[in-house]
Order: structure tokens, then sequence, then C-alpha cells
């Protein structure tokens, strides 16, 4: 793992300190000094993750604080599905059914590698509420068991004023679909 400098830490937090300032509307009530602390005492692991957002295209952005444990959720806030983070298959279990034409890789585990946690479907939609995000791509999102199981995966994306959620076969790939992902700090 990462052992983060201050330097570096600085230049991370000056990036995400920007875009909040430049985005007032994504997290209303919470300011900039709340989010310093959290940041100041965040593992390496976590700067990391949010990192690995902001070198994958995600413009990671406050979208609200966990109601549980106070925690800041950093989200991807890139207008479209993250770019470095586009054209993989569902999970592992989805790229290894795949006979032909493989994708480079699987959300599940991409997402894991980087830290993150995939959107669920409320979390997706709380996202668009201070969006609109995926007006021309689409995300996969957290999919439940019940629908795994029966070979499918959910994605959404946000068109004609309204937020979507679809069902695709875990294991199809698109140009335009990825996943956007969140940390708590």
């Amino acid at each position: 793992m990462k052992k983060w400098t201050d330097d570096q830490k600085q230049d991370l937090f000056t990036i995400l300190q920007q875009r909040f300032e430049k985005f007032p509307k994504r997290h209303e009530g919470i300011i900039w000094e709340q989010v310093q602390e959290k940041l100041n005492a965040a593992s390496d692991k976590q700067l990391s993750a949010l990192l690995a957002m902001e070198e994958t295209g995600g413009e990671p952005d406050v979208i609200g604080t966990d109601t549980k444990n106070g925690a800041i959720i950093f989200c991807d806030c890139a207008a479209e599905t993250p770019k470095d983070r586009r054209s993989l298959c569902y999970d592992q279990a989805a790229l290894d059914a795949r006979k032909q034409n493989k994708p480079a890789g699987n959300v599940v585990e991409t997402a894991k590698a980087m830290g993150i946690e995939l959107l669920d479907e409320e979390l997706y939609k709380k996202l668009q509420e201070v969006g609109p995000f995926d007006q021309k791509t689409s995300s996969w999102i957290e999919t439940p068991k019940t629908v795994r199981d029966r070979g499918g995966a959910l994605f959404g994306d946000y068109r004609f004023g309204r937020v979507f959620i679809y069902h695709n076969g875990a294991e199809s790939y698109y140009g335009a679909r990825g996943f956007r992902g969140l940390v708590r700090i």
C-alpha cells in the first residue's frame, strides 16, 4: 500500500477542495472544514481509493454523510461514467462465462482493487439528486443476489429527466457502460 507524504496528500486535497467549492449543490449543509478534518484523519487506504477514483476519471466529490457513523461520502461525480472504467462485464463469474471477445476485466473486482464500493440502486438515485449523471452513458450498480443468480446484473442512467434502472446479462459489456463508486471517510 502507498505511504502518503504530506505533499502528496496536499495535492489530492487541493483537487478535492476545488471541486467541492465548484459544485456546492452536491453537498448542501456540509462545509469544507468538516471534510478537511475527515481527510486529515483518513487512512492511506482511503486516500489511495480517492486517488484511484480521480486517476480513472471519476472526479470524486462529496455527496453527503453517512447517517449511521457521520462519515463523509465521496462519490464519482464525472458527468458520464468514468472513462477509464468502461467496457467491463459485471463480475468474475460473468467474465469466466464468456467464451469469446472477453473484456479486459470486470466491475466487481476492479472496484475491490481500487478500494471503493459500488453504488447500489438507492445510492445511484441519491447521486442523481445532485446530478444529472450518465446522460449519454450508463453505470453498472451493485446487483442483488436474486438477480445475479439468474445471470443478470443491474445498471442505471439518466434519460428524459429521470433515473432508469435496467438489467442486462452480467457477461455483457459496452464502450458506454462503466461503473461509479464511493468511499466513506
